[in-house]
């Protein structure tokens, strides 16, 4: 049961993730052709207004394609708009997180004014700030991290049958989520914005691009089934 809660939870945070970057589409007008929680084929979809919502096969994931012709089609989007388009799931997850925080704190302290304005703030600030100082240790020491098999088994033991503990974990996850997505890896939405700004600064810049987000895909592939042995070393042999 806690496996498929957890499940839920990841899934949810995706979710999330993807509708801040389709809000953020949205708000700058980059029309969007697909939005999907998963990867991989279509398990379900539905097309409403120009764009199709859909269920992917493997729910570790999650995207949101804009309506392009080609690479140039979306090189024409202005870098600006593409910036806040990137910036979009990362924030979204920390919106998120803060609302969870607040509800922790009203299941553990009770109703108060800080516990929904105050602390929630001064908890994701903590958070992020000790996580972020904590970064150059996890890929130094990749025995600091877990990747999904490690979430899985340690978010059971965390989440228990508590409420608080569901709660606190999700806050924790839809952090982690975001912070990692803000690194300068090309693949991810931190790496994207960091070329958008060098093209930004240089357009020459521009052709790098592609080459870039394949290494880093590569590195990321790499770096995930290297966590996922030792996830599976660690947890279950």
């Amino acid at each position: 049961m806690e496996y498929l809660i957890i499940l839920l939870v990841l899934s949810t945070l995706i979710f999330i993730h993807e509708s801040g970057h389709f809000i953020a589409a949205y708000l700058v007008g980059i029309p969007i052709e697909i939005f999907s929680v998963g990867f991989g084929p279509k398990l379900l979809g539905i097309r409403k207004g120009g764009t199709e919502y859909r269920i992917s096969l493997i729910p570790l994931g999650g995207y949101v394609l804009p309506e392009i012709i080609d690479e140039k089609d979306f090189y024409n989007i202005p870098v600006n708009k593409r910036i806040f388009f990137a910036l979009g799931g990362p924030l979204s997850n920390i919106f998120f997180a803060i609302l969870i925080l607040t509800a922790f704190n009203i299941a553990t302290s009770g109703f108060t004014l800080n516990n929904i304005f105050i602390a929630p703030f001064a908890q994701t600030v903590d958070f992020l700030y000790r996580f972020c100082c904590s970064v150059p240790g996890l890929f130094s020491d990749l025995e600091n991290v877990s990747g999904v098999v490690g979430i899985f088994v340690q978010g059971k033991s965390f989440i228990g049958t508590s409420i608080i503990g569901l709660l606190s974990f999700s806050a924790m996850l839809s952090l982690n989520l975001a912070v990692l997505n803000f690194l300068p890896i090309p693949v991810l939405d931190g790496g994207k914005i960091f070329l958008y700004l060098l093209e930004k600064i240089s357009p020459k810049t521009i052709k790098a691009q592609i080459p870039a987000t394949i290494c880093g895909w590569v590195v990321m592939l790499l770096f995930m089934i290297c966590i996922t042995v030792l996830d599976i070393k660690r947890f279950i042999l």
